[in-house]
């Protein structure tokens, strides 16, 4: 059977910056070249970042990538790599009116081009747009309608961007139809929780369907509320796993395949789906034979509560960089959101970078003191403590303010002042609050919801004491300092805004809670299903009238890593002004 060398390039990509993933491109083009590579794959969009939503929009922006496309072929001619035929994910537009869609040509697409010997030899556009979820690629996109199938050293490798695999028909069918001998698939598909274990079976089938063996490469790194975990994949026909990338780890996954020679009978035309057949022969002669040196491996997988930390700094650490920002400022309450979001902050940024401050007030207790002094002692990060009770006596004797209103008052305060600290030192706050609480609004607008982003948005309070004792237990096995202090994991959660305040005054024990926002806010599932499911209808009715009152809430919280299927934000949008309640 004829032989190729197949290079995949997880990379992360930033939105916008055309220049310096063009360099990024040309880079591990090299390291492919100097691998031996016969055939180099970059991820959906590497060239532009993904997603880019309304900048598709802007024409100056669609012709800026069209133009580094052409010159990104050209460089790497220049540089002695033009033999070597690189795939790479780019913004482009369509040539032809689309009247099924309503679009003109110029239309955006979300396309692919080959770039071989100086020159964009072959391109082509994702076929399955998904609208779903984080994606409005129907917003944005035209749909691509050909089966791009590249002839190299003898082999057909037939071609598709990211959501061809994820829908049933189209360019998987149409790979079998036209008889290639492995189908290779560009994507930036989003981190989900337990979405590897979804991805791994989705590639197994469609390369059982296609019939041949089957490369996805994925795209790796974060982008506002994304997350990308790389997590490449090639599968033989029969579904046998042959490779299987690092998790959260750029770099370049290169193998050596024994593929089927390319048909004399191979069809033309018009096959499954309407695709027209678009053939590109770069080479006919299979490559003289030679011993395979890289014949496959498998990564280790993460488990749970490692991967989703994992995702969880690589987001923060991604809005960091990518945004320019040097450091980030915490408030330090003692308790544990502040506590994880600040060993995530650590482990992200370098605790040389993170700024703590406790604020405590004449409700704060000692031991939060203590545990706010020990986290930033465990941890290294910088710490200083400033209390608020003299502005708060300041502000009680100008308002005279009572109950609910006194309490959030000392939480606007500290929202204040970290913001104060922020634009004189030039740090980025971070916001500590969960889902659990979000869900429910138990946080303060303009207090303990201030900040550039927030690292934990989308992890329910059950998670939070999770991810608290594995990354403890992480730092224990390794030899190092466990970061969070015990007594932050163990002891009631408090917003410690009056004498004696637990959570639980307010809310149901969080692992009740959070199984209700579960079926409610993730599984979209309506107040009798969830009954039903075996929790108080008085519990459930009052849970879930906390949701639906707190959307304003949620609309003005700060952006954060998106771990979960349905997290706040564009995975669930639901009207503020809205007197339709499931719980009627």
């Amino acid at each position: 059977m004829p032989q190729l060398r197949l290079a995949l390039n997880q990379i992360d990509s930033t939105v916008g910056d055309i220049a310096r993933n063009a360099e990024a491109i040309v880079r591990w083009t090299r390291h492919s070249a100097d691998q031996g590579a016969h055939l180099v794959a970059f991820p959906e969009m590497a060239l532009t970042g993904y997603p880019v939503e309304d900048l598709a929009l802007r024409s100056s922006f669609v012709e800026a990538s069209r133009t580094a496309l052409t010159d990104l072929a050209a460089r790497l001619a220049g540089e002695g790599l033009g033999e070597l035929p690189v795939i790479v994910g780019y913004l482009d537009r369509s040539e032809t009116a689309q009247p099924k869609y309503g679009q003109p040509a110029g239309a955006p697409q979300d396309a692919a081009a080959v770039l071989h010997r100086g020159e964009v030899v072959l391109t082509f556009a994702k076929h399955h747009l998904p609208n779903y979820g984080v994606f409005d690629e129907f917003r944005y996109f035209v749909p691509g309608d050909t089966m791009p199938v590249v002839r190299l050293h003898g082999i057909d490798v037939a071609l598709a961007i990211c959501e061809d695999l994820w829908q049933d028909g189209g360019r998987v069918p149409a790979a079998r139809t036209a008889k290639a001998g492995l189908l290779l698939s560009i994507n930036a598909s989003p981190y989900e929780r337990e979405k590897d274990d979804t991805r791994l079976e989705l590639v197994r089938k469609r390369a059982q369907e296609a019939g041949c063996t089957t490369a996805y490469i994925a795209m790796m790194g974060g982008q506002d509320e994304l997350v990308f975990d790389g997590d490449s994949i090639v599968v033989g026909p029969d579904g046998e796993v042959i490779a299987r990338a690092p998790q959260f780890v750029e770099g370049c996954v290169v193998l050596d395949l024994d593929l089927p020679a390319a048909q004399p009978d191979a069809p033309e035309g018009v096959v499954d789906d309407g695709l027209r057949i678009d053939r590109l022969v770069l080479s006919e002669e299979p490559l003289p034979p030679y011993e395979p040196e890289l014949t496959g491996g498998y990564a280790d997988r993460l488990e749970d509560d490692e991967e989703i930390y994992s995702a969880l700094v690589t987001g923060l650490r991604a809005y960091v960089t990518k945004n320019g920002f040097r450091s980030v400022l915490i408030g330090l309450s003692g308790g544990i959101d502040s506590a994880l979001v600040a060993a995530i902050a650590c482990d992200a940024v370098g605790a040389e970078n993170v700024y703590g401050v406790s604020m405590p007030s004449k409700y704060s207790s000692g031991h939060s003191r203590d545990d706010a002094a020990e986290l930033a002692r465990r941890t290294g990060l910088h710490f200083r403590t400033v209390p608020i009770e003299p502005m708060f006596a300041a502000y009680m004797d100008a308002l005279g303010l009572t109950g609910l209103a006194e309490e959030n008052l000392q939480s606007r305060l500290r929202g204040t002042l970290l913001m104060a600290i922020s634009n004189q030192e030039g740090h980025i706050v971070l916001a500590p609050g969960n889902k659990s609480e979000l869900a429910v609004g138990y946080s303060t607008l303009y207090g303990d919801s201030v900040g550039a982003y927030g690292p934990i948005k989308d992890v329910y309070k059950t998670s939070i004491f999770q991810l608290a004792r594995w990354r403890n237990r992480a730092a224990a096995e390794r030899g190092q300092t466990p970061p969070i202090p015990e007594n932050s994991i163990t002891k009631p959660p408090s917003a410690e805004l009056r004498p004696g305040q637990v959570d639980t005054d307010s809310l149901p024990d969080y692992p009740v809670l959070d199984a209700i926002l579960d079926l409610y806010v993730d599984r979209d599932q309506g107040a009798d299903a969830i009954v039903a499911a075996g929790f108080d209808r008085d519990l459930v009715v009052k849970t879930l009238r906390m949701v639906d009152t707190a959307e304003y809430k949620r609309r003005q919280y700060p952006p954060g890593t998106k771990i979960s299927a349905k997290g706040f934000g564009k995975d669930r949008r639901l009207p503020i002004t809205n007197r339709w309640r499931e719980h009627a």
